[in-house]
């Protein structure tokens, strides 16, 4: 369902009868890496429940292209020195968070799947073409 910055691709089933597959979850969180560096932080299952129901909502067999996952307080703290779209709590630094694309989807989209789940933020970075999706708050905002 996911293809990373790196090359590396990942389609697991991470759910099954209303439980979390441990196991699963473990592939997930190294594949959501901070790639930077290595770094590696438990995923939060109920980001990527959002980015899968995101997914279900699209219809598409495309696998997701994770541009960012889990960042170190490090990485964040490079990111946000570049840009002033780097919040300086991000959720990534919880891995909580998701930067995704998908070349079969816009932008919009994408963005329209992750607000129509009604769980947590969704940010449209239409410029560098790609979505946030995090399992905080429910919000959405322009990049």
């Amino acid at each position: 369902m996911y293809s990373g910055r790196t090359g590396e691709s990942i389609d697991t089933i991470y759910w099954v009868e209303g439980e979390y597959i441990p196991e699963a979850l473990k592939e997930i969180t190294y594949f959501f890496r901070d790639w930077r560096n290595s770094k590696i932080k438990a995923v939060d299952a109920r980001t990527v429940d959002i980015m899968t129901a995101a997914h279900r909502l699209m219809e598409t067999d495309e696998p997701y292209m994770l541009l960012s996952g889990y960042r170190s307080p490090e990485t964040n703290a490079m990111l946000r020195s570049r840009s002033r779209g780097v919040a300086k709590n991000s959720l990534h630094m919880k891995a909580q968070a998701a930067d995704l694309r998908l070349k079969s989807r816009s932008v919009t989209q994408m963005a329209s799947a992750a607000k129509a789940c009604s769980a947590g933020g969704v940010g449209t970075y239409r410029g560098s073409n790609f979505v946030h999706m995090d399992c905080g708050v429910v919000r959405s905002w322009n990049g």
